[in-house]
């Protein structure tokens, strides 16, 4: 049989991206006003380290390009949520870490977002999103280490 033939992997892949896009449309709409996505991402990701990121480490994490990164933070640093100051060792580098606001941005986003995915896993059910989380994680390390 061939890759194209393969129906199991077809219905797979089919279903998780469909599931992403309706995840990130129902989710885009209950952020708060001018909070995307990929603004709540970076927030998130920098909450939870406490050191500060160059913008290449976020690209990287994200799975992004330098570009969409550098966009994105310029958009957060105007709406304060991000302190970007030089690196004092390297000239050439910035440093990234959540603001206040940021951190109150990020919890508002949270909050607005938090029911629609404990919703979502009660109607499915705990023990089979359990049951489904290690799948899903060896999925996401096989196509990341399968990068180019």
């Amino acid at each position: 049989m061939s890759t194209a033939d393969d129906p199991l992997s077809v219905a797979l892949f089919s279903e998780m991206f469909m599931a992403d896009q309706l995840a990130r449309n129902r989710l885009s709409r209950a952020l708060p006003k001018g909070m995307e996505l990929s603004h709540f991402g970076v927030l998130n990701h920098l909450a939870s380290s406490s050191e500060e990121k160059t913008p290449a480490q976020l690209a990287r994490a994200f799975h992004v390009t330098r570009g969409a990164m550098t966009n994105t933070l310029a958009r957060l640093d105007w709406a304060g949520y991000v302190h970007i100051r030089p690196d004092w060792d390297d000239a050439r580098r910035k440093l990234v870490k959540i603001s206040p606001a940021g951190l109150r941005a990020r919890e508002e986003a949270l909050a607005a977002i938090a029911p629609i995915l404990s919703e979502t896993v009660k109607e499915i059910g705990p023990d089979r999103v359990r049951a489904a989380l290690p799948v899903i994680r060896d999925m996401r390390m096989r196509m990341e280490n399968g990068e180019d």
